[in-house]
């Protein structure tokens, strides 16, 4: 059985470094804000995908702490065509880049096949969700790199996570918690291959449940 790994900020000890950034906003063609935009940080050499976001309610995101280093970003949102960037060199600062606009995907059918699939990343009113099962997530990395790409995660130099820019995280593994902390944690999570994972669930205001 597949596990699902939910992320709970917990005590909330400090800020995390920053590095360079990338910002932008996303608009529909009809010149409005488009929510919940995937968002995806691509490597520019080779368009790996090395983090995920969404858009907010103004169609704003961010990409914070990245290495330097030249990179693309790709938007996609259900029946709209995906946009990707122009490729972009990151060095200690945040930059900028112009108003992405995502065009309605348009075709003459000839025939309807109805698939049901999953966003890479959902945003939901408690948590934050990044789909691993079905994915090119689900193929040749283990849990730590997949926190690497999640939403809000960061994971330092050291391999300690931190989310929404602060430490204190509590991770759990099909609802339980993981009693490992620091070096111990970030070695188990090594040991779980992407393809054992079904979801990563973020939750950056737990309830008391």
């Amino acid at each position: 059985m597949k596990k699902i790994m939910s992320l709970c900020l917990g005590i909330l000890l400090g800020v995390a470094g920053f590095a360079g950034g990338i910002a932008g906003k996303v608009h529909d063609e009809a010149g409005k804000p488009l929510a919940g935009a995937t968002i995806s940080l691509l490597r520019a050499k080779d368009s790996v995908a090395l983090k995920f976001a969404t858009s907010d309610n103004a169609g704003q995101f961010v990409f914070s702490s990245i290495p330097e280093g030249t990179y693309r970003i790709s938007v996609s949102h259900i029946a709209h065509q995906t946009q990707v960037s122009e490729a972009v060199a990151i060095g200690t600062e945040e930059k900028e880049l112009p108003l992405i606009k995502l065009l309605k995907a348009t075709g003459n059918l000839k025939g309807v096949t109805v698939i049901a699939t999953k966003p890479i990343v959902e945003v939901r009113a408690d948590k934050m969700i990044l789909n691993v099962e079905g994915t090119i997530n689900a193929t040749g990395s283990d849990a730590l790199e997949l926190l690497r790409k999640s939403p809000g995660v960061l994971v330092d130099k050291d391999d300690a996570l931190s989310l929404s820019g602060k430490n204190g995280v509590q991770v759990y593994i099909d609802g339980r918690p993981t009693p490992l902390a620091g070096k111990d944690l970030s070695d188990y999570l090594k040991t779980l291959q992407s393809a054992q994972i079904e979801a990563i669930e973020i939750i950056t205001n737990p309830s008391a449940k």
